[in-house]
This record gives structure tokens, sequence and C-alpha cells, in this order.
């Protein structure tokens, strides 16, 4: 009996210890290996890295102050390095790769000193080409995703209008059909790359259907006559990055420019959606650690009352808590992303992490500014950039609001109407 019992423990033993190596040890002879990326993730994003800063840092200081950056420029550079189309098709210029591979890039453009580039690079790859990439037609791909994926092309995302932000499937523009053309009218607001943009990806309605099936996202040059940019918007923040009100009189464009099929337009947007809030998640974490630990460097520099600032513990306590919530989204990012490369619809997830990426980027900037004094309330330093950049994460992609909203639905939390 004592023998049975003995080989049982000894038995369940080996059992946990194979269960516990298979599902729970993790290789640490290679510090580059993580949840989602592996080494060559990182030898990725060191060439980059190079890029950052050798042809973007070194200039942000000037375009923000000149209010633009020049975009094609910019783009060529990453296009001919082929980090604008990271996971589209090799028969276009790209490299064929997995999602995770473009969270790497989102991760490592955040070293770029200002939140106006990387946004403006994210609309291109991760925005406004998603829909064309997955259902365009041959002939859209080589005429507006080859040349966006190789950088000769600057693409922009025409969703928002003044009364329709958040609230999509209130747009009011329309593509009524003439032959074999579609007539456009209307305007888009807060359009990303809108003044230097050559070819923008289009929501409008094309027919007088339920609102959520009557729109469908066209391929639109911006050279066409009857598109006007009304103005260029005077931001609290993103200054180099410009962002276009813009105006449509009787436009032309070929029906045959519309993605994939007629009226699909809105749950196209909704799938890119899910991208754009990924991307934009990613692209936060390293201005986030770049803050507290420039503000760590600070306040173990400044003196008061003859002790470093970061000597009281009010201080590196805090520090450590924003450090803390950082690697919090981070890792919840890359859960989402795991499960998205594998095929799961990740809609609650990639929400969660858009809604707790806008919040947690206000609170680290707020905080860390504050540590910085009167020096914090001047331009002279990162942390009041991106306290005026990262604002706007909270808004643009689907506001905190629509984003709680989602998260409820998927909760099944909301009550239920009474019909009738």
């Amino acid at each position: 009996m004592h023998s049975l019992l003995r080989f049982r423990r000894c038995f369940t033993q080996q059992l946990k210890q194979i269960f516990y190596k298979r599902c729970y040890t993790v290789d640490t002879s290679d510090d580059t290996k993580d949840v989602i990326f592996g080494p060559e993730h990182h030898q990725f994003r060191e060439t980059l890295n190079k890029i950052i800063e050798k042809e973007i840092n070194p200039y942000v200081d000037h375009w923000e102050s000149e209010g633009l950056f020049p975009a094609h420029k910019v783009f060529k550079k990453l296009g001919e390095a082929g980090f604008l189309g990271v996971t589209r098709p090799t028969e276009y210029g790209g490299l064929g790769l997995d999602y995770t591979y473009s969270i790497a890039v989102a991760e490592e453009l955040g070293n770029i000193n200002c939140g106006g580039i990387p946004m403006a690079i994210g609309v291109q790859t991760d925005m406004a080409t998603p829909a064309l990439a997955r259902f365009g037609s041959d002939k859209l791909k080589e005429e507006f995703l080859a040349p966006s994926i190789a950088g000769d092309l600057v693409a922009c995302l025409g969703v928002s209008e003044v009364t329709a932000g958040s609230d999509v499937a209130n747009i009011h523009t329309k593509a009524v059909k003439s032959g074999d053309d579609l007539i456009i009218n209307g305007g888009k607001m807060w359009i990303t790359n809108g003044c230097q943009a050559d070819w923008m990806c289009l929501l409008a309605s094309t027919g007088d259907g339920k609102a959520h099936q009557n729109k469908s996202l066209i391929c639109l040059p911006m050279n066409l006559p009857g598109i006007t940019i009304a103005k260029k918007i005077d931001k609290l923040g993103m200054w180099c990055s410009d962002t276009a009100q813009i105006f449509f009189d009787n436009v032309r464009v070929p029906q045959s420019h519309i993605i994939g099929e007629e009226g699909m337009g809105f749950v196209y947007q909704m799938l890119q959606f899910q991208e754009e809030r990924l991307w934009g998640t990613a692209a936060a974490l390293m201005p986030m650690e770049k803050i507290i630990q420039q503000t760590a460097e600070y306040t173990a520099q400044r003196q008061a009352f003859g002790k470093p600032l970061l000597s009281n513990q009010v201080i590196h306590f805090r520090l450590a808590e924003l450090a803390t919530d950082v690697e919090m989204l981070r890792s919840m990012l890359y859960r989402a992303i795991y499960q998205y490369v594998h095929g799961n619809d990740v809609t609650k997830l990639a929400s969660m992490c858009k809604l707790k990426a806008g919040r947690l980027v206000r609170e680290v900037n707020d905080s860390c500014l504050q540590y910085w004094g009167g020096m914090g309330f001047t331009n002279e330093v990162l942390v009041s950039r991106f306290y005026r950049d990262m604002r706007v994460i909270s808004i643009g992609g689907g506001a905190d609001e629509i984003m709680l909203s989602i998260i409820c639905k998927h909760m099944d939390i909301l009550p239920r109407q009474k019909k009738g």
C-alpha cells in the first residue's frame, strides 16, 4: 500500500514537472525572446531604429517648428527598407510577414521624438491600406497598394466628418452612380496626411439601404477635379503631422475603384479599426517608457531641499507604479496579438487595449510632467510634447466612450430593450 502511494506521488510529481516545462518554462538563454517576438523581430527593430536615429529624429524639432514633416521623403526611406508593407503580399512589394512584425514596427516607431510622424506612418500602413490589401482587386492593388508600400504614394483615410466622428454609420458623404462612374459629394474632417496625400481610402454611402449596409470603401486619387483641401487644421499637438478638412464637389471616379464588394464598406472599416487600435496601442508603449526613464534621470539630478527629487519616496514609487502599468498594457496587447494572428476575433481585447492606452498615456505624461516642475511647462523637453501629442489617442480611431460601449456589448451586460 505504501509503495503504491509513493509511486502515485512520484508519478504525479513527474507529470507536474512535464506540464510546467511545456506550459510555463521560458528559454532565457536569449534575452531577445518575448511572448510574441523572437530574435528576428528584434533584428527587424534594430534596422528600423537606425533609420529613425539617422533620418528622422535629428530633424523632428525643425519639422515640429515648421508644422509639417516631408511625408514623401520619409515614407520613401521607409518603403525602400520594407517597413511600409510588412504584412502585405510579396507580389505587391510587401514582405508577407505575420502581424507580429507590424506590431514590432509600431513599437519601434515609438522611439521617434514626437507623436505626429508615427501616427502618419500608421495611417499609411495599418489604417488606410488593410482593406485594400485584403479585399481589393488586382488592378487597385497595382495602382494604389504597391506604390504605397514602396513609399511612392502617401495615403490617407477618409472616414470622419464634421457631424460624424465615432458615429461612423452616420456619415453623409455620398457616391452616386453615373454610368460606369461614381459622383462624390460631401466632405471629410480630421484627415491625417490629408494635405500631402496622393490618394484616400474613402468611406461613402453608395446606396439608400440600411446605414450599415449602404457604404463602400473607395480608392480616391486626391488630384481629381472637385477635391478641395479647405484647410490644414491647427491642432493642440501632433504639430508636424498635417490634418486636413476636405470637400468633394461632383468628384468623378470609376466604380471599379470600390474596394471589394459594394455595400461592405462599413464592415471593412470595422476590420480596419481593429488593426488601427492594436497598432496605436503598440506605438504608445515606447513613448511612455521613454518619459518615465527621462523623468527618473531628471529627478535624480535635480536638487531640492538638499537632496535629489528622486530620493522622495512619493516620486520613485510613482514611477515604479507607472512602469508596472505600462508593462501590464504590453502584456494585454501581446495576448491580443497572439490571438489575432491565430485567427481569433479580438474586438473586445483590441478595444480594451485602445481604451487603456489612451488613458494610461495621459496619466503617465501628466504625472511625469509634474515632476519636471516649471521645465515641464516649456517646449524644451519631450514630456511636454508627448503631453500634447498623446492626448489624441483617447479620441482618434474611436473615442474612449465608444471603446467602453464595445466592451460592454461583448460582456453582454447591457440591459435589453423591450420590443414595442
